[in-house]
């Protein structure tokens, strides 16, 4: 088995809460408990969820935008999480982020070009002749015209400011980019057109993705593998054709249940998992499994033991004292990933 290009190990982001006029530690919100997965080169891994799992929180923590509170996360062969800031600094091309909001992750200040030459300008000494050669090389990638790099990027549509994010991204050549739910503000009919265009980079340049995204008919499309988050942990992380066929995790059914059928007679005959109650606070998560408190097919165990996440079938891992119990396991450790990992090749939408 090839060794993974990004290795996260037992990450966890708690934000501190304070109270009263001292201002006094009195508790943490959790908003990432204790994560484990690998993404290997050339590889997209889907991360989904429903709001406020810790998806986004998971990819910022990832390029240490935000300061992870424990754990390890290996990119490259070194552990960014305990690098000092002027190593950091150093391994930030190799990793780099496509952000949620095209609009408000662009200066409206600055031109296309300046945009797209900042990371340049950072961490090369170029001339400015080869600088203009590469940014001009960007705009051609993403399918944007060179005559408007002197723009604003008030002057563009939302899917175009995406593809100056994609460009701005790309300019420092990384192996890793985390796709923070690129594609959640633009238009249904542009949003096939930046995924396709973030398939097309990923062959020609062997990028690897973290996609972070709601939309889960989109992870289908492009994600080789999925991993299904629920309150700061992963409940289930698998091949992206057998978690579609058959989830494992109650919450991943009841996750996919959700998604519509464009055939009308799968939809009529198709059956939906309705939960109950809300949501646990990530301040005060269930003492045993986080997702005890909805699931329907809850036994005692799981209200106070919390379930580790399992390979249960080869390549399938589950964080679930039932799907743990009625299964063969495979072993105990976390989410290494395909032997063999097969690229996406469904082709585009249209």
């Amino acid at each position: 088995m090839p060794e993974p290009l990004v290795k996260v190990r037992d990450l966890k982001m708690h934000f501190p809460i304070y109270a009263g006029v001292l201002r006094r530690k009195v508790g943490d919100v959790k908003a990432v408990d204790g994560i484990s997965f690998d993404i290997f080169q050339g590889e997209t891994l889907g991360l989904v969820g429903e709001s406020g799992c810790g998806k986004s929180t998971v990819g910022r923590a990832l390029l240490r935008l935000y300061e992870p509170t424990s754990g390890s996360v290996v990119i490259g062969g070194e552990d960014i999480a305990s690098l000092p800031p002027d190593a950091l600094r150093k391994k930030r091309p190799t990793m780099q982020m496509v952000f949620q909001d095209p609009q408000a992750s662009l200066n409206p200040r600055m031109t296309v070009a300046a945009i797209i030459g900042e990371p340049l300008d950072e961490h090369t000494d170029w001339t400015e002749a080869k600088k203009t050669e590469r940014i001009y090389e960007l705009m051609d990638q993403v399918g944007l015209n060179r005559r408007f790099a002197n723009r604003y990027p008030h002057e563009f549509s939302g899917g175009q400011r995406q593809r100056i994010g994609i460009a701005r991204a790309l300019a420092l050549n990384p192996r890793f980019i985390v796709c923070d739910e690129p594609i959640a503000a633009l238009d249904v009919s542009i949003q096939a057109q930046v995924v396709n265009l973030l398939e097309d980079l990923q062959d020609k340049l062997g990028l690897t993705y973290l996609f972070i995204s709601h939309d889960l008919s989109m992870v289908r499309h492009i994600a080789d593998r999925v991993a299904v988050m629920y309150l700061g942990q992963i409940a289930e992380l698998s091949p992206r054709d057998a978690l579609y066929a058959e989830p494992l995790h109650p919450y991943a059914q009841a996750l996919l249940s959700a998604v519509p059928e464009a055939d009308p007679t799968v939809e009529a005959t198709r059956q939906r998992i309705i939960l109950k109650g809300d949501v646990p606070s990530p301040a005060n998560p269930p003492k045993g499994c986080n997702f005890c408190t909805r699931c329907p097919k809850v036994i005692p165990l799981c209200r106070e033991t919390k379930p580790p996440l399992t390979e249960v079938q080869p390549g399938r891992f589950v964080a679930c004292h039932l799907v743990a119990a009625n299964t063969d396991t495979a072993g105990g450790h976390a989410s290494p990933g395909p032997e063999v990992r097969e690229h996406n090749q469904q082709g585009e939408l249209t």
